[in-house]
């Protein structure tokens, strides 16, 4: 599905110039769950921001399902975004004034999906996060784990082929970021390819890999041989 080769990114700022990562070679299958760990400024995350097309690289190759990155304008990279990829942020990023069923169904208008359709989803979503009973709550009205999960129902409701999960149970307490990874194990069960950043060694061990950066270098990767899930 995705393989980068010798990708660099570069900020600048004020004449100075930080190189955040430095070669990178990665490849993830479909239906892979990879987990990218390191310490923090290692360029985990602008990794995954790469992944995403959120962010953009000076040197090297990105081919995401058999397109190289670099031929397609921003308009292309959108489409991809919407249809293919779902986010998962530590922040939730849910809207405020938008209930549970509305932050849900949110990609499906961007996708000008009928609205028929769009409602049908939405409810098989609620039944798959366990939040049917929330469905007219408003994000200050959740908790932190119930948030969360209503980000994934968000990142899942289009079917994308791809998840990408920022330090997803980073604001979570240990029994709600055990359901948010439980969570992400099914959806990587039922065929999504999940790669997910994180700096905890438990959350990692629900990915099938695991690759570790350093000063935005690749330093090892291992598979996982014992999932808890």
């Amino acid at each position: 599905m995705i393989r980068l080769h010798n990708i660099s990114k570069i900020y600048r700022s004020q004449g100075v110039e930080t190189r955040a990562l430095n070669d990178v070679d990665l490849r993830v299958q479909d239906g892979e769950f990879l987990s990218i760990m390191g310490p923090s400024g290692c360029g985990k995350t602008t990794l995954l921001n790469i992944i995403g097309l959120l962010d953009t690289y000076e040197e090297g190759l990105f081919v995401f399902r058999e397109q190289d990155m670099s031929l397609l304008d921003e308009k292309a990279k959108l489409i991809i975004r919407k249809e293919q990829i779902g986010f998962v942020f530590q922040n939730f990023n849910l809207i405020d004034d938008l209930t549970v069923a509305e932050n849900i169904e949110l990609p499906l208008h961007y996708l000008k999906v009928p609205r028929s359709e769009r409602q049908e989803r939405v409810l098989e979503v609620l039944d798959a996060i366990s939040m049917g009973h929330r469905k007219d709550f408003f994000p200050y009205q959740l908790s932190g784990g119930q948030q969360q999960r209503v980000a994934v129902g968000r990142a899942i409701v289009s079917k994308p082929a791809l998840i990408l999960a920022d330090e997803p149970t980073g604001n979570l307490d240990s029994a709600q970021g055990n359901d948010i990874m439980e969570m992400l194990a099914r959806l990587n069960d039922q065929g999504t390819t999940v790669v997910m950043v994180t700096h905890s060694s438990h959350d990692a061990s629900y990915s099938q890999r695991i690759v570790r950066l350093m000063d935005g270098e690749v330093t090892s990767e291992k598979k996982v041989l014992h999932a808890p899930f």
